[in-house]
């Protein structure tokens, strides 16, 4: 995840703390010395929607096997001993799940950040009321793009002005709240649009998603954009962050899954404003890039342990049968002992990437769907071989 505000602008937000600690770099087990890691959790597979780019392949069912609220407590009081800082509560849809906010509780008792990722169509006023009342720090909200696309993407016509109450009803219970918006060939040019409607919304925060091609997201790898596109669309980010700064707008701006945007990012101001591009340099080799495996991890409804929500083809083991921490420092599984020294393991581009300490390999989900090879580069990463060729300080 790279954070745009904070990258050229300096600003500070919760999730900054985690990302830029000067001391991230050097732990392979969490974010930072002392702190495991932040932990997406699909609490549910089951859905109200049924969204074509879902990598949980989800439906308006009920799925055995799943953990219980007891099973679920003891899940999170794990994870409070392990020190996980951040549960990202996901599904599915995570509000289908009736003992949602007891969860939730859990989580504010043992001292872990409940987050939420919905799609937004469930949340009344009285829901996002007992959110904000019961510390809920932030709740994303997908969209795909406007009322025709989203409903598309979405499998259910309504679906976008659903979404956009449950946005308004955030807002007007004081509860802070984002968008989720994963860029593609079919919402590409909206983009412009996303942001007026963040500004109308007075929506706080939005995070834009490179696609990642998984689930039945996977039957969507030929539908997303171009290297030059997405070129394009950082240039569109950064440009409409620079316009809320300059309008006293307080909005958080984000890009996740392609790291190399902040190389992008760095190389572009390198140009312009060379002081600010090596405070974005000090930033992304402090954030030391991709840390699936590291500082992120995800559990799916059935307690089985992954190194990211994309990847949950690799099974680390289960909450179910070892501790959460146990599973984690466990690097005699091939795969997670891997992530956490990956560079010797990288091939093709990667292996020879200047920038390899800022992005540390990108995407490997990414990069096993298009070629079989988990270490094999990752087809998303859009610099040029000019430019993964630079070094810090060329010319």
């Amino acid at each position: 995840m790279i954070s745009v505000t904070k990258l050229l602008l300096g600003t500070d937000n919760f999730g900054d703390s985690l990302r830029y600690r000067k001391s991230s770099k050097h732990t392979v087990h969490g974010t930072s010395e002392g702190y495991g890691p932040v932990v997406a959790w699909n609490t549910t597979r089951s859905c109200n929607l049924k969204c074509i780019h879902c990598y949980m392949d989800s439906e308006a069912k009920n799925y055995e096997g799943e953990l219980t609220y007891e099973e679920g407590k003891s899940f999170i009081e794990d994870l409070g001993r392990f020190k996980v800082p951040v549960l990202l509560f996901s599904g599915g849809e995570p509000l289908m799940r009736e003992d949602f906010f007891m969860l939730a509780q859990d989580a504010v008792n043992n001292n872990i950040r409940p987050t939420i990722s919905t799609n937004g169509t469930l949340i009344t006023r009285k829901i996002a009321e007992n959110l904000r009342k019961i510390g809920i720090g932030y709740v994303g909200i997908s969209l795909d793009g406007l009322k025709e696309t989203n409903d598309r993407f979405r499998g259910k016509k309504g679906a976008f002005d659903l979404a956009v109450q449950g946005i308004e009803n955030c807002v007007a219970a004081g509860q802070r709240v984002g968008l989720r918006f994963t860029i593609n060939r079919h919402n590409y040019k909206e983009l412009s649009e996303i942001f007026k409607l963040v500004e109308d919304l007075h929506i706080d925060r939005i995070c834009f998603y490179h696609l990642v091609y998984c689930g039945r997201g996977q039957q969507m790898m030929e539908e997303d954009i171009s290297h030059e596109e997405s070129r394009k669309a950082l240039d569109l980010i950064m440009e409409k962050t620079l316009d809320f700064h300059h309008r006293g707008l307080d909005k958080e701006i984000l890009t996740v899954d392609n790291h190399a945007d902040g190389i992008y990012m760095y190389l572009k101001l390198r140009k312009t404003n060379p002081k600010r591009a090596e405070e974005i340099y000090r930033l992304m080799e402090r954030n030391g890039g991709n840390r699936s495996g590291m500082a992120f991890a995800n559990v799916d409804s059935q307690g089985n342990v992954h190194p990211d929500q994309f990847t949950q083809n690799h099974t680390l083991g289960n909450v179910m049968k070892r501790s959460f921490g146990e599973i984690w420092q466990d690097t005699t599984h091939p795969i997670l002992g891997g992530l956490k020294n990956r560079k010797p393991l990288l091939k093709g581009r990667c292996s020879n990437c200047s920038w390899l300490n800022l992005c540390n390999g990108n995407f490997r989900g990414r990069a096993e769907a298009v070629t079989g090879d988990f270490w094999q580069s990752d087809p998303a990463c859009y610099l040029t071989e000019e430019e993964i060729g630079m070094r810090r300080n060329a010319v």
